[in-house]
């Protein structure tokens, strides 16, 4: 080496940095605060489910140029506020309605423009989404711990198999004007894993008794975990594209190494929409 040259640096691995270590110590962290609330139950894991949805709204509020921010995010609050209280209040369906209904015309009412109240409303639908469905889940007898537990097997495994098959196998894009880092590699290595996760929880419950729904045959928990992880896997390019569309690198910066609540609740929300829909079925078919 001559004089003066600067020594060579050595190369740096796929998960090598700063940005990697405070992604695994932030999903530490929230990762254990939420699994202690969904074992407590109760206010403490619907508090946690509200104010995600809360911030989830603000967030794209914000991204979406949503104006005027404050009025449109107090009112949307204010809005999940009431629908918490109503779930856990055991009011009837019926007035649950009635909430959301108030609150989307109030939200459009105070959003400026036509397309400033379409996406009001959107955000308003999307946050409820995320800070009922978890909750509903919990509450319900027939359900219990089962319902949140396997989304979050599902979502994070596939999350985090996703992310490390992709980044040590690489191989080609899957869709790179969306999302240039993703790989088809690593949406198989996702898939795989939520699937696998989403059946070994399921047999972990049944054999603990946890839920009724433990028995449900392994072939259908598992065509189940692979729509889930499909699922999320898809709510997480969605959000890039929009993203994209809005010119924005990250939702927020709440969460170290990964952003905002919506990067981090993207393919999340993707598959609480598929569990709210089992929910609703779930309660015209006992009326």
């Amino acid at each position: 080496m001559a004089p003066g040259e600067a020594a060579p640096t050595a190369p740096r691995g796929p998960f090598a940095g700063r940005e990697f270590q405070a992604r695994v110590v932030s999903a530490l962290l929230l990762g254990a605060i939420v699994l202690s609330a969904l074992i407590i139950g109760g206010w403490p894991f619907a508090v946690i489910w509200l104010a995600a949805g809360i911030v989830f709204a603000a967030e794209w509020i914000g991204m979406s140029a949503t104006a005027p921010r404050r009025l449109v995010l107090a009112f949307t609050a204010a809005t999940l506020f009431g629908l918490v209280l109503c779930l856990h209040g055991d009011a009837s369906f019926g007035a649950g309605l009635a909430v959301a209904g108030i609150g989307m015309v109030l939200v459009a009412a105070v959003a400026k423009e036509a397309a400033g109240r379409v996406r009001a409303v959107v955000g308003l639908t999307c946050a409820a989404v995320i800070a009922l469905v978890p909750t509903a889940l919990r509450d319900d007898p027939a359900i219990g711990l089962l319902g949140p537990a396997w989304m979050f097997a599902v979502v994070w495994t596939t999350d985090i198999v996703a992310y490390f098959t992709g980044r040590t196998l690489g191989g080609p894009k899957l869709m790179p004007r969306v999302s240039p880092k993703k790989t088809w590699s690593g949406a198989i290595g996702g898939l795989v894993g939520g699937t696998l996760a989403g059946i070994g929880l399921v047999v972990f419950a049944r054999d603990h008794g946890w839920s009724d729904l433990a028995t449900a045959p392994l072939a259908l928990v598992g065509l189940l975990s692979a729509v889930a992880s499909i699922l999320s896997q898809g709510g997480d390019l969605v959000e890039s594209a929009l993203k994209r569309r809005y010119g924005v690198k990250d939702s927020g910066r709440s969460i170290p190494g990964h952003g905002g609540v919506m990067d981090r609740l993207d393919g999340f929300f993707a598959v609480a929409v598929l569990a709210g829909f089992y929910l609703i079925a779930r309660r015209f078919v006992a009326a």
